[in-house]
């Protein structure tokens, strides 16, 4: 087997006759594969940056566009029984042609394709053209012959196998992509090759197992022997001829297991298979990493309802997740090492689950490997989102394709532990209306009911599936019902305080999340708005959810002083966003065994955009990762409301018992304690431990100019709680004092505080965009300091460090 990649001499043009602007009518395009048309026409300077202000308007053009990629190759003859092309991704409808002959029509971007054309090729100069049309035409046409399905948005993705948040979304950009969006290349090979190669790896007591289940596509009728060696275990088996399997059982004894963060080391072992013909030559091999670990879904009913537990290595782990959507809206931009930031920014968060939403793509192999490597656990959704889906062809024949690929593709990665049917399409079909638009036509159940378990059991057993996002488990009960299965709050935000999160005890929250913009240098990037206003014409575009606005707004009513300018709208929206946020994670956990996971939407951005990120779209922290560091910490002190009253609950994540001292003292906001507390914590390890406070701590003589405090070491995050909203607290003026030290690559800024300082922060980035800072939201008693350490390319000016809008607090 040779491969040769073919990712050099591409160009690209529009299909005569397409409605593209006149500077591009007969032109040929450099192109970059992979890749797709946005990102060649914009390093040609043909369009501009689809990101900035608007401008994704303007290029609607594109996807309603058909496109033709040609490259020439160069081949010499060989002696080789097949000459295959090979296409890991096309997206998403073409039509493949090796020298004017078609070689095959794809209509999906989420498999590969394979051509043999070798019959086809010529020594010299051959020309290979893919040519995409285009997606809207297509999906158009289906759903004509199909019939409507309704979809959350006015976009028809539900008509094409194509990542969907393509079409537009709440938080993304209607830029509708084609090209050579994978590799593709030529690969040379005789008398067999390995087709499929899929490890399901297990473990029991010291002991793990992998079953190797071997494919192999035949171009001689042979026997064939495949070996396979994993931890010093080689194993081999005869493949007769005529036949086309194997499977080869290896045992490792004293197996070290892979383990999620926080529970142990991610081990991994390299797995090799080979493939022989009848002399002992080599003619294929294979290699990847495997972890040995075992993992289930708990769903064995209790006095609470039907739990949601992953269990892995016997030991339920509770969830501490964020939803992962594609990190750019074009995939060729995603690079292993962008992957590997993001990965750190999750785990700086001390997450420790992330889950590829089904609008989205089946991430890349770097995406996995880079969770195997941290101990990050993956929730998978098979790829469907908020819409009903056809299953009538070819798109059932689609479906199972797609999805027989990507099991087998993902199965050596031990970090996947959970697959998902869809997106809140269960939940669609009950509560928003479908059913009288669909009368009897398909939706999706079969998919999710049907095909997609059959498929699971038949080719990875050693994974759980679940068929939905949300889904309870039964069709008896409401899809959304917080007693069973997994759960998603969405009436906090779109109509309700966040509060109310405190109403509901989940057994799996898999959605929830709250608005803010993006950090003020990636607006300035993005925008050219002069001013900048909450409604100025960029903001508002940026903003892509129904009334994101006003929500934003009513969260600022009800928990915040109005903001008197733009800065201190920005500042405000982002610390409801984290205080929204961080409230809920803390009830949420502080109802361990009940609750035992919590998946924050949304981790990421794909392009600058008010959203529900933590990271926003050019990849800075907002105030909200600095929450959710806290709120998702190994061991979590919070103060929460009680049988009408207040109680203290300690929750130890790590697997070690949390013994300490704990003190609660109310306070008056200018440090005068009022009465004080002291608890003995005993918190056995992954448990939780609730302490109900004293009504002397719990009832305040003034609400308005009153707090507690409760600390547990200077190892633990201590925990407040005021008595009024920051809108109706009698703060004092801020006042402070302040040094400035200088070190090399950076800044330390020492804030003293002579009167309380709410939620100070620090927003270097309105300095120097590549200016960074290690902790924000820090609340400051009369007589305490905080360091901030910045991280800064060039000096910052040190009276700005320490004013605004640099430095704000609430008061």
């Amino acid at each position: 087997m040779t491969q040769r990649t073919l990712h050099d001499g591409w160009t690209l043009h529009a299909v005569p006759g397409s409605p593209v602007p006149t500077v591009l009518a007969g032109r040929e395009v450099p192109a970059s594969v992979p890749g797709c048309v946005h990102t060649d026409l914009l390093a040609a300077g043909l369009i501009p940056d689809p990101y900035r202000d608007d401008n994704e308007v303007g290029l609607s053009w594109i996807g309603r566009t058909d496109w033709v990629y040609r490259s020439t190759v160069d081949w010499t003859p060989g002696d080789d029984d097949r000459v295959d092309l090979v296409c890991a991704g096309l997206d998403t409808v073409a039509t493949v042609t090796v020298n004017g002959a078609e070689v095959g029509r794809t209509e999906n971007m989420h498999r590969g394709y394979r051509f043999d054309v070798r019959s086809l090729l010529r020594p010299g100069g051959n020309t290979v053209e893919v040519r995409f049309d285009s997606a809207y035409r297509y999906a158009a046409a289906q759903r004509e012959r199909l019939g409507h399905r309704p979809n959350a948005y006015r976009e028809p993705f539900n008509f094409i196998r194509k990542m969907a948040c393509n079409f537009g979304w709440d938080w993304g950009p209607t830029l509708v992509t084609a090209g050579i969006w994978q590799p593709i290349g030529l690969h040379s090979w005789s008398t067999a090759r390995l087709a499929t190669v899929r490890p399901l790896a297990t473990v029991a007591d010291s002991t793990g197992r992998v079953t190797v289940h071997v494919e192999v596509e035949r171009a001689a009728d042979v026997p064939l022997t495949v070996r396979a060696s994993v931890a010093g275990v080689d194993v081999e088996a005869t493949i007769p001829a005529g036949a086309r399997t194997a499977a080869l059982d290896l045992t490792v004894a004293d197996v070290r297991r892979w383990w999620p963060r926080g529970y142990g080391e991610p081990h991994r072992y390299p797995l090799t298979v080979t493939l022989h013909d009848p002399a002992g030559t080599v003619l294929d091999g294979w290699s990847r990493r495997i972890g040995f670990r075992s993992v289930r879904l708990d769903t064995t009913p209790d006095a609470h309802g039907t739990p949601f537990t992953l269990v892995v290595n016997d030991v339920p782990v509770f969830a501490r997740g964020v939803n992962w959507i594609p990190d750019d809206v074009f995939p060729n931009r995603v690079t292993r090492e962008r992957l590997a930031h993001r990965f750190d920014q999750a785990v700086g968060a001390n997450v420790n689950l992330l889950r590829v939403w089904g609008g989205g793509r089946y991430e890349s192999d770097d995406f996995y490997d880079l969770a195997d490597d941290l101990g990050l656990l993956v929730q998978q959704d098979f790829l469907f989102a908020c819409a009903a889906y056809p299953e009538e062809e070819p798109f059932a024949t689609e479906v199972a394709a797609e999805a027989a690929e990507q099991v087998t593709r993902l199965s050596v990665h031990p970090s996947l532990v959970l697959w998902t049917g869809n997106n809140e399409n269960i939940w669609g079909w009950h509560d928003w209306g479908w059913q009288e638009q669909l009368d009897d036509r398909t939706w999706g159940r079969g998919y999710y009911l049907e095909l997609l378990p059959r498929i699971m059991a038949e080719l990875d057993p050693t994974r759980p599936y679940w068929p939905g996002s949300p889904w309870s488990g039964r069709d008896d009960l409401h899809p959304n019902e917080p007693a069973h299965g997994s759960m998603h709050i969405w009436d906090v935000w779109n109509t309700d305080d966040y509060v109310k999160y405190r109403e509901y005890v989940p057994r799996f929250l898999a959605e929830f999340g709250y608005q803010a913009p993006p950090t003020y240098a990636t607006l300035r990037r993005a925008l050219s708005d002069d001013p900048l206003a909450p409604d100025s014409p960029g903001m508002a575009h940026h903003q892509k959810a129904v009334d994101g606005d006003l929500k934003l707004q009513r969260g600022l009513d009800a928990h915040l002083p109005a903001p008197a300018d733009f800065d201190e709208w920005h500042y405000l929206t982002q610390l409801n966003q984290a205080r929204a946020i961080a409230l809920g994670v803390e009830h949420f956990r502080a109802h361990r065994g009940v609750c035992m996971g919590t998946i924050v939407w949304q981790l990421n951005d794909c392009w600058p955009v008010t959203s529900w990120a933590a990271v926003d779209g050019d990849g800075r922290r907002k105030p909200l990762w600095y929450a959710l560091r806290r709120a998702y910490a190994d061991r979590l002190l919070t103060v929460q409301p009680r049988d009408g009253g207040l109680a203290l609950v300690a929750v130890n994540e790590t697997g070690q018992p949390w013994r300490a001292p704990a003190t609660v003292t109310r306070l008056t906001l200018a440090g005068a304690p009022r009465a004080k507390t002291s608890v003995e914590l005993d918190v056995p390890a992954y448990g939780v431990v609730t302490v109900p406070l004293p009504a002397e701590l719990a009832g305040p003589d003034e609400p308005r100019a009153e707090l507690l405090v409760a600390e547990a070491g200077e190892e633990v995050d201590r925990a407040l709680w005021f008595f009024a909203e920051d809108k109706d607290v009698t703060w004092p003026a801020a006042d402070f004092d302040s040094t400035v030290e200088r070190f090399d690559g950076g800044v330390r800024i020492r804030v003293t505080a002579r009167t309380i300082l709410r939620d100070l922060t620090l927003y270097p980035d309105r300095l120097h965009p590549d200016a960074t800072v290690d902790e924000a939201l820090l609340t400051l008693l009369p007589g305490e300091t905080a360091t901030f350490t910045v991280h800064t390319p060039v000096p910052l000016e040190a009276s700005a460090l320490t004013t605004r809008p640099v430095l704000r607090a609430v008061n």
